[in-house]
């Protein structure tokens, strides 16, 4: 069925028809429902070529991928990229991934602008002062950043949760508990999600008069053995802590390990609150002992990018806001009082 069929069988206007299916914001939303049912009921799919020509719109988001000896593709990232690939699918949008050099993405950025190849694009992993952030400001193409950079005096549209929130209430409970001794395994340092987890963790300590000292925060790439790593180096210590929060549950897998290999246990010698992005192959209440965490979903994060994505190609959204989705705190067996 091609498009003056589908407007014939509505009685409407190819014009409308053709407006509703590329979600321009005058058509009203029962015109847009009754077109979208009636082109997936009658398998109807806009010509690539000919949608770009009416409506001057690829139907494509683009992600700058970085490549490089130095790059993992972990698993968050892949979670994320389906949740975010989940809702594109299902509304006619394709992802393109442009390879570039981990420390030059600001071209590849420019060249898929100027050639006009998506409609939008996305930003994940921010730094401080991000220049990717920076430069896709000025370059007039709808963007979303999946989590936020900081030290611009100019705002931008992102989503993220509160990782600041979550890593605090983790450490207040423990300190609750008894605790003194506390240790953050974070992720990448330099990235502004593990800034604000440590934040976190320190503004809690402060706040009964502790500190977060420098031997006990490992910064390290999120991995199982990274966990075990950092674990073993804790653990060995003088001054071990008696609690540990972690910035994943793969890393979690790996302070198991380790807690395991030294003859110690969880939670009779060391408490342990980790961060699920709710893998759905990883759950936390399948550990030896259920592990305590700080909640939030990965995979929904990337559909709701996804859908702020549509709405600001569509014109539906506009403006420079950001969301801050607050983090679920659930306490299970692996945690219990600091040991005498």
């Amino acid at each position: 069925m091609n498009l003056k069929q589908l407007s014939h069988m509505l009685s409407l206007s190819q014009t409308t028809v053709s407006r509703a299916l590329n979600g321009y914001p005058e058509v009203n939303e029962e015109t847009r429902r009754r077109v979208m049912d009636a082109a997936k009921r009658h398998g109807y799919r806009p010509n690539p070529s000919a949608r770009r020509l009416a409506t001057g719109k690829t139907g494509m988001i683009g992600y700058v991928l970085p490549t490089g000896t130095s790059v993992d593709i972990d698993p968050h990232f892949v979670e994320f990229l389906s949740g975010l690939g989940d809702y594109a699918r299902s509304h006619e949008l394709d992802l393109v991934l442009s390879p570039a050099d981990a420390d030059d993405q600001e071209t590849t950025y420019r060249r898929i602008v100027a050639n006009r190849q998506v409609d939008a694009v996305y930003i994940s992993s921010p730094r401080p002062a991000d220049r990717r952030v920076a430069l896709v400001n000025t370059l007039g193409i709808p963007f979303i950043v999946h989590g936020r950079s900081e030290g611009f005096d100019f705002d931008y549209p992102f989503t993220d949760i509160d990782n600041e929130g979550a890593f605090h209430e983790a450490a207040r409970l423990l300190v609750q508990l008894g605790h003194r001794r506390l240790a953050l395994i974070n992720g990448d340092d330099r990235e502004t999600f593990a800034i604000h987890r440590e934040r976190g963790v320190r503004r809690a300590l402060a706040a009964s008069g502790l500190t977060l000292g420098e031997r006990h925060v490992c910064s390290v790439v999120m991995t199982e053995e990274n966990g075990y790593r950092a674990t073993r180096r804790l653990l060995e210590q003088s001054d071990a802590p008696t609690a540990i929060a972690c910035s994943s549950l793969i890393m979690a897998l790996g302070v198991v390990r380790a807690v395991r290999d030294l003859g110690l246990t969880i939670p009779g010698d060391l408490s342990l609150i980790a961060h699920d992005d709710v893998f759905p192959w990883l759950k936390p209440e399948n550990f030896s002992v259920p592990l305590s965490t700080t909640r939030s979903s990965i995979r929904l994060a990337g559909a709701r990018v996804a859908e702020r994505l549509a709405a600001r190609i569509s014109g539906l959204e506009e403006g420079a806001r950001g969301e801050v989705w607050p983090v679920d705190l659930v306490v299970r067996g692996s945690v219990a009082g600091a040991p005498g």
